[in-house]
């Protein structure tokens, strides 16, 4: 269940003095305990009700289900993606999905993207500010160019799992990617030479 393998993780954290997102000791010890945390996309979404919602909002992370329209053509597409939308569409939503990076870069990219939140408390209010121009500008956000996707609410085939800023460490380091087409070493080859 979604409640128990997050809860049961920070539970864990606070107990051993970690806080989530405050240091790079904390971030790390949430990142390699999740990264050995054993579950599925299946028992993350059988998980606490309330967590659920039908809209996104910019800024905030998610989990859920997805069906691409174009999935024939494309290379490859992960069916469980984990992301931050970062612009609004008439159709959907552009976003940044993590599964496409490797461990180490998604730990890179997330470390500089905390400059970006609203807040430095990691509570309900806590979101990221940042555009596709922004992240664009700067060397540090390098990592998040082969992140970014296109979603088509039609093409959605589930609620969207709202992941607090508390977990965000946690749900990043989850083994709950699921491509289609390729191996996820290839994907993460593949989105390397887009910074090299």
């Amino acid at each position: 269940m979604v409640a128990y393998v997050y809860d049961k993780i920070l539970s864990q954290g606070v107990r051993a003095g970690n806080l989530p997102g405050r240091t790079q000791d904390a971030r790390k010890w949430f990142r390699d305990t999740a990264q050995t945390t054993r579950t599925t996309p299946e028992s993350i979404m059988r998980g606490d009700k309330s967590r659920f919602t039908n809209r996104t909002m910019l800024g905030r992370m998610y989990m859920f289900y997805y069906d691409p329209k174009h999935k024939k053509t494309l290379k490859t597409y992960d069916t469980f993606p984990l992301i931050f939308p970062i612009k609004r569409e008439s159709d959907g939503f552009i976003g940044m999905n993590f599964h496409y990076l490797g461990l180490k870069e998604r730990a890179v990219l997330m470390d500089a993207l905390y400059d970006l939140t609203n807040n430095d408390r990691y509570d309900e209010k806590t979101k990221l500010v940042a555009t596709y121009e922004l992240l664009n500008k700067s060397a540090k956000y390098k990592y998040f160019k082969p992140t970014v996707h296109r979603y088509l609410s039609a093409h959605v085939r589930s609620r969207f799992l709202e992941v607090s800023a508390a977990e965000w460490d946690i749900a990043l380091f989850l083994p709950v990617e699921r491509f289609e087409k390729q191996s996820k070493r290839t994907v993460f080859a593949d989105s390397r030479k887009s910074w090299q």
